[in-house]
């Protein structure tokens, strides 16, 4: 069964390690990361985009393909079902289709409104037992439609955001969707630190885990960092595997192509990306 993603990113930031949210967009791409996460023994959560949600027909779909798959593969270990970068309304939708972990961007708004909307749904989570994910300071880059120019938060509005009973905090600080430039600055950590001071026990979270040196995610883990996002590499690595197949013309199968052979390449890949990230983020033998 899903699970509210609050317990297992409390048991990551303590044990100085963090779990991978790993983007969704069909179900071949929910069974290999399903998969290696119980290979790995690892918590997992699998996250969904608006745009994503809508693409695979709505959010009452995704709920009940996933719901349905972690039995059928006889999943063990943790599993949440959570949105990204969702809209207000978005996150009422996904309440109602029974994900078990939503994110409020509310960046984008003044912070007073940003305050206010997350409010707003800290109650209503915590009467259906989900977990509630919000975000100060927006995320460089474009995903999905979301684009941010990567500025730094400010540590104040990240612990009035904390101090309204959220889940987890996502918290500009440098860090961009998509691939970064090569003139890329690198992660503050002079942000983190001030923001990690203040909101304490709060478990942080890093989107555009892409790119970012492993040094840089290491030590953005031991400055309380216990939920990275990744999702552009996992799109790179099956596209690169699926052209690769395609190319060698291995895809024409007599009188046609079995899609099922066209996209293991790429899913194969995206399992080797998730379990690279898994050891990298040391969540690795961390499922109880």
């Amino acid at each position: 069964m899903l699970v509210s993603a609050k317990e297992m990113l409390q048991k990551a930031k303590a044990g100085h390690y963090a779990v991978g949210q790993f983007n969704i967009n069909n179900l071949e791409w929910t069974k290999a990361i399903l998969a290696t996460a119980q290979e790995c023994n690892s918590p997992v959560i699998l996250g969904v985009s608006e745009g994503a949600g809508k693409y695979m027909t709505g959010y009452k779909t995704v709920a009940s393909m996933v719901k349905a798959m972690l039995e059928e593969m006889n999943i063990t270990v943790p599993v949440a079902l959570h949105l990204d970068h969702g809209s207000y309304e978005g996150c009422l939708k996904c309440v109602e289709a029974g994900f078990s972990s939503i994110m409020f961007d509310g960046s984008h708004y003044p912070i007073e409104e940003n305050v206010a909307k997350t409010k707003e749904l800290v109650g209503i989570v915590k009467e259906h037992g989900m977990s509630l994910e919000a975000e100060v300071g927006s995320i460089g880059g474009e995903e999905d439609g979301v684009i941010g120019r990567g500025e730094c938060a400010d540590p104040q509005e990240c612990k009035m955001v904390a101090d309204l009973g959220i889940d987890f905090l996502a918290a500009g600080i440098g860090n961009i969707h998509g691939k970064y430039p090569e003139n890329w600055e690198g992660l503050s950590f002079e942000t983190l630190d001030a923001i990690q001071k203040l909101t304490k026990e709060m478990p942080l979270v890093l989107h555009g885990g892409t790119g970012i040196p492993d040094d840089m995610i290491k030590k953005a883990i031991d400055l309380g960092v216990a939920k990275i996002n990744v999702n552009t590499e996992c799109q790179l690595s099956f596209a690169a595997a699926t052209r690769k197949y395609i190319e060698a013309g291995k895809d024409l199968e007599g009188k046609g192509f079995d899609p099922r052979k066209l996209l293991k390449p790429g899913t194969d890949a995206i399992a080797a990306t998730v379990k690279e990230k898994m050891e990298l983020f040391g969540s690795v033998g961390k499922a109880e």
